[in-house]
Formats: C-alpha cells, sequence, structure tokens
C-alpha cells in the first residue's frame, strides 16, 4: 500500500483536500476551481524573439458565486508540514484581494484569517473542520465592511455570462467587484485606474450590467470624448445591452432609452442656453460612467464638467489609465483616491501587457541647437530670426526639411531589419509635421507606395481620408494602412492592438499624455505575432521613465486644509490636451493673434503661428542607443555590460560559486532562464560584445572577468582529449554530432531531447533508438551530462 508521505501534491488534492471541501458543504462544480492560472506570465524579449515566464497558479480558488472569491487554498504534498504553502497563499490572497488564506497536506488545515475575526489570526484545523461556504461568505463581508441586506444583495449579484467562456482577469475581477461593493454601501464618486489595454471598458459593462440587474442603478451615461471610444463600446462590450442602449447622435435627445453612450462635445454647445443634456432633469441618470476621465472632466472650470455638475445626484465613476494630478488638476480630487490601480508595470509583469525596448536617436541639430548663417531666408523668402533653435522650436517654429527626412530614413531602415509591414504610428508636433512626415515615408518607401498608396496615411483631426482608415488600421486583419502619422488625435482610446513601432518626434511635457502615448503599444495580439514593441524617441521623451509619476499608484501633488478651495486652472485646457468635436476632429484652441488664420463656419482649420520653413541644413545621426527593461520593468540606465555583471553577481558571490551551479545543474537551460528572469538580454549581450562565445562563456568574461572561449575553441578542445574512446561506434558519432550542434547552436539546444529529430542526428533512427545506443534514456543522458563537463572542463 503506498504510504501518504508518497503521494504527490495532486495526490493530496485528490485524496484529502477536495473530500473535505465537499463534506464543508462547498459545491464542486460552482465554488470550487483547482490549479487557477491568473497571470499569463511575463513576456521576456530576447533579440525579436519572446518566451513567457512562469504564470501565477494558485492550487485552489473558493467562490461564494462565480467571480466572487472569498478563499484560497495552497496544497503541498506530505512530506512538508501543514503550514508550509502559507506564505505562498498569503501573497497570492493579497493580489486577488481574498481574506481567508489556508495551507494544506492532506493531514488537516492551516488558516489565516486576514479579518481576525475570532480573535485569532492564525489556526490549524482537522481535516473535517473546513468551514462551510456561509461561515467564510460572513468573514468575506466583515472583510469587505457589508453590514446590511441590501448591501448583501447588490454585492452578491451575478455577472454576465454570454456562454461564450469570456470571463474577466483578477484584476477586472477586483475593479468591478470594489466597484460594486463601494456603490452599494453609498459612495457616488468613485475611480478607478487601470493601465492601457486591459481592458476598461468590460470592467464597466460588467458594473453596469450587476447594477441594473440588482435594480440599483436603471439610466446610465456612458460618456466619452472621441467617437472611436464610443463605437468600440457599442459595438464590443457593450453589445449585450441590445435595443436597451442609444448613442447619442446629431445633439437629438430621445428619453426611451436605459443606457446612453455619448461624446462630451455631443451633450452640450459650450452655450448654456442651448445645452442638449438640459433637455433630461437633472435626476434622469443614476450613473455615469466618464472613460478617459483624466480628460476634460478633471478640470474644474472644463465646459465638460458642467455636465458632470448638472447630474450631481447620479453615482459617477472615472475610467483611466492615467490620473491627472497637476497644480491645479486633479482627478482624485474630484472622485476622490482610486479604489483600485492596475498599473502598467503590473500589466507587464503579469504578461497580460506588452515590454517594450527603447531606441534613442539623437540628431546633430537636436542636441547641439541650430543658428542661421546670417540673412538666411527660408522657403517662401521669409527672412529667419537670428538665434538658436532646439529640439523644442523643430516642427513648431521653424521646420528643417533635412530633419524630417532624417528621421523618415531612420525610421525606414528599423523597419527594413525588422518588418516593413509592422503597423507604426509616428507622433509628431502638429498636423501640419504630421502631413510632411507622411510625405517623407511615401518618398523613402517608394517600391510600397507603388504597390498601395495607402502604406502610410496622415491620420489627424482636419484629415477626412486619414480618419476613415482609422478602423483599418487598427484592425489586425488588416495589411493598410501600416505606418500613421498623427500629432494627437491617436493618443488615446485608439485599440491598436498590433502597433509595433511608436515614434515620438513631438514634444510631450505631459506625463498624462506620455502614458497615454506608451499605452497605443501596450497590447498583445499573440495570434499576429504582436509581444512586444519599440518606441523610437526622436526627442529625449523618455527621459519621463525616470519620473517617479511614471508608474505604479498615482500621486496626490495638491494637498487641501479643512477650509481650503480647489484653484481652477487659468486655461480652459492644456496645450497638450486636444478635443475633437462631435465628428472626431480636433479643436485646435489658439491664443488671440492679430492674423486669426482661415475661417470656415466659426472653426479655425489652419494654424495662425508663423513657422519657418528651411532646407539645405546638413542634418546627421550623432548618437543611437537601445535600452531594454530588467526584470522590474524598468528601463536599464547605462551599460548592458555592467548592468549583466550586477545581476549576475547579485546570484553568485564568486567566479567558484557559479561554477559549482552551473556543473551541477541537471540542464544549464535552468540557469539561464533564472538570469533572464533577472532581465539580462542575452541576445543583445551578445550584440555589445561584439564576440562569438557561448553563454556560459559571456557570463564569466562580463560577471567575472575571464577570458572567453569561442564554442569553436571548446570543441576543439573536447576532441583532443579522445573522450569518445569510451563509447561504441554509433554512440560516439552521436555524441560528435552532438558537439558540431552544440557548436553551432549553444548549450541550450543539446539539452533538449527534441533535437534527436533533427538532422544530422535523426539520421541515425528515431529518438528511441538513438537512446538505445547508449543503454537506454538514462544512460543518454548521462553522457550527455559527461560531454558537457568536458565542454566545460577548465
Amino acid at each position: 500500500m503506498t504510504s501518504k508521505k508518497d503521494l504527490s501534491e495532486r495526490d493530496i488534492c485528490t485524496k484529502y483536500i477536495q473530500p473535505a471541501l465537499e463534506k464543508a458543504g462547498w459545491n464542486p462544480l460552482t465554488q470550487i476551481r483547482e490549479e487557477v492560472t491568473f497571470t499569463d506570465g511575463r513576456i521576456h524579449v530576447r533579440g525579436n524573439l519572446t518566451a513567457r515566464g512562469k504564470q501565477k497558479r494558485a492550487d485552489y480558488i473558493l467562490y461564494y458565486k462565480p467571480n466572487i472569491p472569498i478563499a484560497i487554498i495552497e496544497a503541498k504534498d506530505n512530506k512538508r508540514s501543514v503550514n508550509a504553502g502559507i506564505q505562498q497563499a498569503l501573497s497570492y490572497a493579497e493580489i486577488l484581494d481574498i481574506p481567508s488564506v489556508y495551507s494544506s497536506n492532506g493531514d488537516g488545515f492551516y488558516e489565516h484569517d486576514r479579518t481576525c475575526t475570532d480573535g485569532r489570526i492564525e489556526t490549524e484545523l482537522n481535516l473535517d473542520e473546513f468551514p462551510s461556504p456561509e461561515t467564510l461568505w460572513q468573514r468575506y463581508k466583515k472583510y469587505k465592511c457589508i453590514t446590511t441586506e441590501a448591501q448583501e444583495r447588490i454585492t452578491a449579484q451575478d455577472y454576465f455570462f454570454d456562454g461564450s467562456g469570456r470571463a474577466p482577469r483578477y484584476y477586472q475581477q477586483i475593479a468591478i467587484n470594489r466597484t460594486v461593493e463601494a456603490i452599494a454601501k453609498g459612495q457616488d464618486r468613485i475611480l478607478l485606474t487601470m493601465a492601457t489595454g486591459t481592458g476598461k471598458t468590460y470592467a464597466a459593462f460588467q458594473i453596469i450590467y450587476r447594477l441594473r440587474k440588482s435594480n440599483t442603478k436603471k439610466r446610465i451615461l456612458f460618456l466619452a470624448d472621441r467617437n472611436v471610444l464610443i463605437d468600440q463600446a457599442r459595438s464590443n462590450d457593450f453589445r449585450h445591452f441590445k435595443d436597451k442602449m442609444t448613442v447619442v447622435k446629431q445633439k437629438k435627445i430621445d428619453k426611451s432609452y436605459e443606457i446612453y453612450l455619448a461624446l462630451y462635445q455631443g451633450l452640450t454647445n459650450y452655450d448654456e442656453d442651448k445645452d442638449a443634456y438640459r433637455e433630461f432633469s437633472p435626476d434622469f441618470f443614476d450613473l455615469i460612467v466618464i472613460d478617459e476621465c483624466h480628460r476634460g472632466s478633471a478640470a474644474e472650470d472644463s465646459a465638460w464638467h458642467e455636465i458632470l455638475r448638472y447630474f450631481s445626484t447620479a453615482t459617477h465613476i472615472g475610467l483611466t489609465a492615467t490620473p491627472k494630478e497637476t497644480d491645479s488638476i486633479s482627478s482624485s480630487e474630484y472622485f476622490g483616491d482610486p479604489i483600485y490601480t492596475y498599473s502598467l508595470k503590473q500589466g507587464i509583469q503579469d504578461g497580460f501587457l506588452a515590454p517594450y525596448k527603447v531606441l534613442r536617436v539623437g540628431l546633430n541639430v537636436d542636441l547641439e541647437g541650430w543658428r542661421p548663417e546670417k540673412g538666411k531666408t527660408d522657403k517662401q523668402g521669409l527672412l529667419v530670426d537670428d538665434r538658436i533653435y532646439n529640439r523644442t522650436d523643430f516642427d513648431i517654429n521653424l521646420a528643417i526639411d533635412e530633419r524630417t527626412e532624417t528621421v523618415a530614413r531612420k525610421v525606414t531602415e528599423f523597419l527594413k531589419k525588422t518588418n516593413r509591414f509592422d503597423k507604426t504610428i509616428i507622433f509628431c508636433a502638429d498636423i501640419d509635421h504630421a502631413q510632411r512626415m507622411r510625405a517623407a515615408i511615401a518618398n523613402e518607401n517608394n517600391d510600397l507606395m507603388a504597390q498601395n498608396s495607402k502604406f502610410v496615411m496622415q491620420i489627424t483631426g482636419d484629415n477626412d481620408e486619414g480618419k476613415r482608415e482609422l478602423d483599418n488600421f487598427i484592425n489586425p486583419a488588416e495589411k493598410y494602412p501600416v505606418i500613421a502619422t498623427t500629432s494627437k488625435l491617436m493618443t488615446t482610446g485608439v485599440d491598436a492592438q498590433t502597433c509595433k513601432l511608436i515614434v515620438l518626434d513631438s514634444n510631450i511635457g505631459s506625463m498624462t499624455e506620455f502614458k497615454q502615448i506608451i499605452g497605443r503599444g501596450t497590447r498583445i495580439n499573440e495570434e499576429f505575432g504582436k509581444k512586444f514593441f519599440t518606441i523610437m524617441d526622436f526627442r529625449g521623451v523618455t527621459d519621463l521613465f525616470a519620473d517617479p509619476a511614471f508608474d505604479g499608484d498615482p500621486v496626490r501633488v495638491k494637498e487641501l486644509g479643512q477650509d481650503d478651495e480647489f484653484e481652477s486652472p487659468e486655461d480652459e485646457l492644456e496645450a497638450n490636451e486636444p478635443i475633437t468635436d462631435e465628428d472626431g476632429e480636433e479643436i485646435i484652441f489658439v491664443p488671440p493673434t492679430d492674423n486669426p488664420g482661415i475661417i470656415d463656419g466659426g472653426d479655425i482649420i489652419a494654424e495662425p503661428r508663423e513657422k519657418y520653413y528651411v532646407n539645405g541644413v546638413n542634418v546627421a545621426v550623432l548618437n543611437e542607443r537601445i535600452q531594454y527593461m530588467d526584470g522590474n520593468g524598468k528601463l536599464i540606465i547605462g551599460s548592458l555590460k555592467n548592468y549583466t555583471r550586477q545581476k549576475v553577481r547579485e546570484q553568485y558571490q564568486s567566479l567558484d560559486d557559479f561554477l559549482i551551479k552551473w556543473n551541477q545543474a541537471d540542464k544549464k537551460r535552468a540557469i539561464i532562464n533564472e538570469l533572464v528572469e533577472q532581465g539580462i538580454v542575452f541576445e543583445s549581450l551578445k550584440e555589445a560584445i561584439n564576440k562569438e562565445m557561448d553563454i556560459f562563456d559571456m557570463i564569466c568574461h562580463t560577471a567575472f572577468d575571464q577570458p572567453p572561449l569561442t564554442r569553436a575553441e571548446r570543441v576543439n578542445n573536447v576532441k583532443k582529449r579522445d573522450y569518445f574512446t569510451q563509447y561504441g561506434e554509433q554512440a560516439r558519432k552521436v555524441l560528435e554530432a552532438l558537439l558540431d550542434k552544440y557548436a553551432d547552436e549553444g548549450i541550450e539546444n543539446i539539452e533538449d531531447m527534441k533535437i534527436l529529430q533533427v538532422k544530422p542526428l535523426n539520421q541515425f533512427g528515431s529518438p528511441l533508438e538513438i537512446v538505445k545506443l547508449f543503454g537506454g534514456k538514462m544512460q543518454y543522458l548521462k553522457a550527455l551530462a559527461e560531454l558537457e563537463k568536458e565542454i566545460y572542463a577548465a
């Protein structure tokens, strides 16, 4: 009979934990989930190759109802103590927002009660003492401060299920549950901060669905500031509302619906007497969801804010990736502190968002400045002011043809090295710059433009042809357009799943806008090969990565005393915060000027500022530098060699420590993967060292200053030792072929049994026949280990 000590962890689950749960009253079909994987595993980038890191997986999560998790269990085999898994379970419980935490080895349960209900935080229980669902639901209610039957009814409302199998990710589940719980308890201003690409609209849909089903909120307004946000919500997540939903168009109001989707601009004329939203009574809506609430709604004196003030009795939920916090504008001032934050950094670590590389390109005129020679005139014959122009001027006050052409050339060079049909967004200083950049890209790619004139398109608020192509650009299945040049129109709300290159050629001073632009690349689409993206920075914008505000929880900059009033900004909108009219066209606000530009129907459609257009300037690339993210999602500053040295030495204090671990490892790939998890990019390190060598030598050389050998030199040393004479002729040929494979491809590949299925090794027979040449699989693996030992012999 098999001893309990000899059972695997899975056997312990099946024979002891599962029966104990069912005996305690837990329904195996609806309340018990085993081996719940709740992250995708971080994507690691090696050159142009990617690999997934380890996923986070809970052995058991117990649910009161689907998507309302109330307990977590970490199982261990019986050789371990009953509480061996409690720390791992606690770390998962904190991530998943679960109050009741357990560890078990099959002998019993070790409980950690985060509510400390009975005055004890940790207790050991017998197998037959596991709490019932109702007991742990009461504890969950205490943990969430749910005190009344009405609050419980709302909190326990079912999610929407359409039979497709789609379920919220763990962070969406937390955001949805916390919002519904907050509203159940009477909170009427709520802020959710979720990084771009993490599904804010889906979370909003589930929140609205549950609140409607529980009869808590009946009439809902979903507000956005761009048509694309409204269209995406209507046709995707919100489509299940069917005939209960309408989109407000041409400011025409029909009060017979329950759910309204509207642009801010579609409800207001900036004229108190004519504002369309005033056709509703102030108490018409029970709930207003404000998408991208970091934009106009955060500004106290914004005309958009009037809509929220008018419907002040409704509950307001703000959704944003980037809460606005400045001296004069504060999202949290209006909504309160976020009830949940899921950051860009966390999304990348969990593997739900794409990691990125940064390529910084310094042009001579940007880094050194450019001063016109005496009497220099521009292409229109205007005398250019004699001063030093730098990159804050370029394409705003002065446009240099050669600079635009150089940027276009570098972008094209990059795409030629990767894939010329990778979707690319080039962010320009203004509409005029986007127009000129489109022409420069077209000239650099004349062969592809000849095949299809939509290879590059200007997609800006004033360009109808470009705007019509926006849907095709963001559709993964559509090949064209490939490259979009834009200024502000695509900074937010554009779901560009397959965008692999973001080019920054605009002076972005706002952290909010910077985060939104980075968000255009963070979505993953593995079906179309999108697992990471590259940022090409011509303006030093990525210096903002070093700003503590780049990631993490939003920081309140302005602190108010009890009697202090919130200061309104002097300007209605910041210069870098565009808005669009009802048709999605950018509205350009300009200061008073003697030159009003071209007026058409009351809208300014041409920029009034004077801009010089010059050519004949020597523009060259002074430096290029690629930066990579480390294991914590931060950019590696400085030398890749120094970073590698530091990370290896954190793992191994001395060369001897490393050699012992390397030689003892059954598979060298495990050590390599550990270092990759730390953020070491071996493919890029190889390029930086610029020498052909094995990863082993790369580590020893970079971290411990050892003279490296090439793989060919290591192979020759093995052959000189007559090492193969102990094996039979066919086995010897197999080992010689493996040695040649090592010389060509490195140690990682020969450790994989699949190597026996490829040329030239498959010429010796099937994998089964090959291992028989050594006396069986164990003997083959032993021979392989001895071969590795010979390869790395001092």
